[in-house]
């Protein structure tokens, strides 16, 4: 029998299945494209290389082109999000905390899962393995390759950690200097540059090391290739959470939902795009939001603290 209450129920029934695609029309109307910003954590070739099939996968999902934009530097990432030019970024977990600390709506979505099962990594301090150098202590008046200001692993973990175990990193070493990237400052310590290079190790199979070894980049000076183990860790740090991929904040919630859906989905989705962003390293997606970062964010106000004083 069809009484009062059941035709308002179907009407309201109604009202939403044709509200919800007018939804979807109209941020697709406001945001025709999407753009995908990326840290230069390798050179520029192998990043699109990397994140190319990604940004396939997604603009598929979502239903609008996303395409891919392969930042300068990662301060460069934070301004286009703060200027609303980036819509999805693919951070270190320090320029993350540092878009965050410095006023950019922007929140986090997954980060990811390593072969060893942990959502993080550890920054470390590599030498040659045939260079003399033991212990951090060795490499007083010795020449770092840092890799970014804003980077965790190639900046602010070994400024912050060294702090703690009782060295300055300035004071320490004779000449720091920003390489650019994780593999530059790799490539500046086997080309001699530096006595020693910041950077990031994920597990005992997945460094930038054996990522760069992977490819063939990482040349004896007699032209044969080396490998991992022509290089010692001197230093690591404590574990730190891997960076994000973040969304802005002022995005409309169908949309956020859609990218919060589809990066969950992708490494089974889409395997062959979630294992090339690691050289099929990584095993899966993790969930993550702002309090884990806090440590991060901490980490660089005790670092920004040290530097007004010095």
């Amino acid at each position: 029998m069809l009484t009062r209450r059941t035709l308002a129920g179907a009407a309201a029934a109604a009202f939403a299945c044709l509200a919800a695609p007018a939804l979807a029309q109209d941020w697709k109307a406001k945001y025709p494209e999407l753009t995908l910003g990326v840290i230069p954590a390798e050179n520029a070739s192998g990043t699109v290389d990397r994140y190319t099939p990604l940004t396939a996968y997604l603009t598929k999902e979502i239903g609008v082109p996303v395409k891919l934009r392969v930042a300068n530097d990662y301060a460069a990432v934070i301004e286009g999000q703060r200027a609303g030019n980036i819509h999805i970024a693919f951070y270190g977990p320090a320029s993350f905390a540092r878009a965050v600390m410095t006023g950019v709506k922007t929140e986090p979505v997954v980060n990811q899962k390593h072969d060893n099962g942990a959502s993080g990594y550890y920054s470390v301090i590599y030498v040659r393995a045939d260079s003399p150098y033991q212990k951090i202590e060795d490499l007083k008046g010795k020449n770092l390759a840092l890799v970014d200001p804003n980077s965790t692993s190639g900046n602010q973990a070994p400024r912050f950690f060294l702090q703690k175990a009782g060295h300055d990193v300035d004071k320490l070493f004779g000449k720091t200097f920003y390489a650019g990237s994780h593999e530059n400052a790799v490539l500046a310590l086997v080309q001699g540059t530096a006595d020693a290079a910041a950077n990031l190790w994920n597990s005992e199979t997945d460094t930038a090391v054996t990522r760069m070894v992977t490819k063939g980049m990482l040349k004896k000076p007699d032209g044969s290739p080396m490998a991992q183990s022509d290089f010692r860790v001197i230093f690591r740090s404590d574990f730190l959470p891997e960076g994000p991929f973040a969304m802005l904040s002022a995005l409309p919630d169908d949309l956020k939902q859609a990218i919060r859906t589809a990066l969950t989905a992708m490494p089974k989705k889409d395997k062959a795009a979630f294992d090339r962003l690691s050289d099929g390293k990584d095993l899966d997606f993790t969930p993550v939001t702002l309090k884990d970062y806090q440590p991060i964010i901490e980490m660089l106000r005790y670092n920004d603290e040290q530097r007004k004083r010095s």
